[in-house]
């Protein structure tokens, strides 16, 4: 294997398909070149690295020795403190129960359930929105603006200010995806100015939902639970923001990647429109086989860590292969099959362990309800390009622009 596999999973000319680099990375299940991140690609070794509580997430604890060359690609406004999802237990775990109360059971076992109908208007709205058949752009006109728009009803965004958070969210999500054509300095400053703005959007709505709450998940979040069971007002915009971007990043990926996977399968589409009852197990195979989020980079060992006979140094920089693993033939048959049918589909598209995607069932039920409505409504669909170009970002994976056309938008 050559010390160049990793330059070639980040480079872009790979990015339409990088499951053959995967499978050569594999045959070496720690990979160092000396002096980059240990990779980790196998899936065995990625679960157990996933629940080992010697593994941090924080990146304070990277020896500064440490070199990674996707350090900094998703860095956050240093002026808001890190979000659950960059820090260890005991933090962690108190910022994550606060933000799960109002989310999930035990405290809020309805709150996804009960989003079907909000869901299924926007997925509704937007469709009969395409305009030309002929000529649609899933991700502009369908993909993104709709996770954005659940997840401003989600923490009760009034009506009136969704398109400016829609603004907010595209510029955000911009800056997660290097463009080696763009100004540097101008695009720092459009981002920076964008995280200021909706911070202090974010403060002043924080401020109002406090003297008047509602059933929306900021208000619950805002009001608290007793002394210990509160979160700052910076916490709170630190984890308002990772909610934004972070839910909105991997459900546009995951629709994306599953509605192109289903036009490079047409018998799968036609049956998905057939039987609209295997949308549950197909998402769950899209997870496996394409999923959002490709890789972890910037884990630590807290401690000297032994995986597959390799001694990874306390403070090294290690990069978790996601994509890798849940294309594992030691843990997968047929793994490069895309087969909705599949009985044992354990993948790692959503994590695992304590920083699993919190955002799941949120994630799971948004592409079910996507992919179900896209295959009933579009009659005949097919690819205007394949493959189709795609993000820059080799982390969140996912075509920019998926333009397909189709023979009428039924009603």
């Amino acid at each position: 294997m050559t010390h160049g596999i990793l330059s070639d999973i980040l480079d872009y000319a790979n990015r339409a398909n990088p499951y053959p680099l995967y499978e050569e990375l594999r045959k070496t299940p720690v990979f160092h070149d000396g002096s980059g991140p240990y990779v980790v690609s196998t899936y065995y070794e990625i679960q157990s690295l996933l629940h080992d509580p010697r593994l941090s997430s924080d990146s304070r604890n990277l020896a500064a020795t440490a070199k990674d060359p996707l350090a900094g690609e998703a860095e956050e406004e240093a002026a808001l403190p890190p979000s659950f999802l960059k820090l260890d237990p005991p933090e962690h775990d108190r910022l994550r129960r606060m933000t799960n109360r109002p989310f999930g059971p035990p405290h809020s076992p309805h709150r996804v359930d009960g989003m079907r109908g909000d869901l299924r208007a926007i997925v509704t709205g937007l469709i009969d929105d395409l305009g030309d058949p002929g000529q649609i752009d899933l991700v502009d006109q369908f993909a993104y603006p709709f996770p954005v728009t659940m997840i401003c009803r989600l923490l009760g965004v009034p009506r009136e200010d969704e398109p400016r958070f829609h603004v907010w969210a595209d510029t955000l999500a911009a800056s997660l995806d290097p463009d080696p054509d763009a100004d540097p300095a101008e695009r720092q400053r459009k981002t920076h100015d964008s995280r200021m703005e909706l911070g202090m959007y974010l403060a002043g709505l924080i401020e109002e939902r406090r003297k008047n709450p509602g059933d929306d998940m900021l208000s619950q979040l805002a009001a608290g639970h007793g002394q210990d069971e509160s979160m700052s007002t910076m916490e709170l915009l630190s984890t308002a923001a990772l909610l934004l971007i972070a839910g909105h990043e991997t459900t546009v990926n995951l629709i994306t990647n599953g509605m192109l996977t289903l036009l490079r399968n047409p018998d799968v589409l036609e049956r998905l429109r057939r039987e609209p009852t295997i949308a549950a197990p197909l998402v769950e195979e899209l997870l496996r086989f394409e999923p959002p989020v490709q890789l972890l980079p910037q884990r630590t060992p807290l401690v000297d860590i032994e995986v597959r006979g390799v001694t990874i140094p306390k403070g090294s920089s290690m990069w978790l292969i996601l994509a890798s693993g849940n294309r594992d033939p030691q843990r997968f048959e047929n793994p490069d099959r895309f087969d909705p049918d599949r009985r044992d589909v354990q993948h790692l598209g959503l994590g695992s362990g304590i920083h699993s995607c919190f955002g799941a069932p949120l994630a799971r039920l948004e592409a079910q309800l996507a992919l179900t409505e896209l295959a009933r409504r579009l009659h005949n669909p097919r690819l205007l390009e394949d493959p189709p170009p795609y993000r820059q970002n080799a982390v969140l994976r996912g075509p920019r622009h998926l333009r397909i056309a189709c023979d009428e938008v039924r009603a």
